[in-house]
């Protein structure tokens, strides 16, 4: 497969964690500033239907008890902040759960029928899911990655991916981190090395050059 092209039936599009916990949940101006990623997604999905793409929505899955939550020690909360009492490290799911709406797929990006959806219990997407069975049995050696948070799930997704021997396309402008510099430093020093890095309109250009390519042949 040359540089520049995806081939579409070898390729998988993988929304990850677009929920309505982290977008239609949040303030109108965390919304605004997602809104953009959202509709890259969107285009993305979109392009993926038309030419054949598998989609995947890897999505947490987690008890609303919050009894599958991890006790490990870790320096900093989710707010980045040192825990007020490091013995005391138990933060909620809150509404990012099995059978609550802040656990479903955005609205914009509702799966279809042929779709997989991949329910998580980790930040990994890969980690005892059926993600890569079903890529496998797809014949799918390209993951197209998007969604967020790009330090979070994304990252524990890439380095499984990679170690997978799956050739990743991280689209730039379709990922988002709410950590100011964290993304832009994961894009241009972490994930150019384990594939490529492209914006939402070359991504879409590299499908349709592969999808005319393998029309040729």
């Amino acid at each position: 497969m040359p540089f520049d092209t995806i081939e579409p039936p070898k390729t998988g599009l993988v929304l990850f964690d677009m929920l309505n916990s982290g977008f239609r949940e949040r303030s109108e101006e965390v919304q605004r500033s997602k809104q953009p990623m959202v509709d890259n997604c969107v285009r993305l999905m979109n392009v993926a239907r038309e030419m054949g793409m598998p989609i995947f929505y890897p999505k947490a899955d987690h008890r609303a008890d919050s009894k599958d939550l991890e006790r490990r020690y870790i320096d900093l909360a989710p707010d980045m902040k040192p825990w007020p009492n490091p013995e005391n490290r138990y933060r909620p799911h809150g509404t990012n759960v099995a059978g609550n709406p802040g656990g479903d797929v955005i609205d914009e990006l509702e799966p279809a029928a042929e779709d997989y959806v991949i329910p998580k219990h980790r930040w990994n997407a890969f980690f005892q899911t059926k993600l890569e069975l079903s890529m496998r049995a797809r014949g799918i050696s390209v993951m197209v990655l998007c969604g967020g948070a790009i330090e979070v799930g994304i990252a524990s997704t890439a380095y499984a991916a990679r170690d997978l021997d799956l050739d990743i396309v991280f689209v730039r402008d379709a990922c988002h981190s709410g950590k100011p510099g964290v993304g832009e430093m994961f894009m241009d020093q972490i994930f150019s090395r384990m594939g490529r890095v492209r914006s939402t309109d070359d991504v879409l250009a590299m499908i349709r050059a592969g999808a005319a390519a393998a029309a040729q042949r």
